[in-house]
């Protein structure tokens, strides 16, 4: 890709994917990995509260992070393109996981 801004919106977007991925994968597998009778302790909502506000901020750097450096920097017109184009990204990337759904459950 010749065009920065399609290039780092898809990068954004991929990589925005792959760690939500990661986050259901580690769900899917927590019963294994940290045993199925864990307790309900105080520690569970914190640990809860944390990732979200870790998920929270890793998104938002991946989607808003380089928009916002470039718009700080001057180049307001390719910031603003980049977010639109990472948000065009991902709204395919969720578009495409709810057609897959709708496929599967047939």
């Amino acid at each position: 890709m010749k065009n920065p801004v399609l290039k780092y919106a898809a990068l954004n977007s991929v990589g925005t994917a792959l760690y939500i991925a990661f986050i259901v994968c580690f769900f899917t597998m927590a019963p294994y990995i940290l045993g199925e009778n864990v307790e309900d302790t105080f520690l569970i909502p914190v640990a809860m509260l944390l990732l979200f506000v870790l998920s929270a901020s890793v998104t938002g750097s991946l989607v808003l992070g380089r928009p916002i450096l470039w718009y700080l920097d001057g180049k307001k017109k390719e910031a603003v393109s980049l977010l639109i184009a990472t948000l065009g990204f991902l709204s395919v990337i969720t578009a495409s996981v709810f057609v897959t759904m709708a496929l599967i459950a047939r």
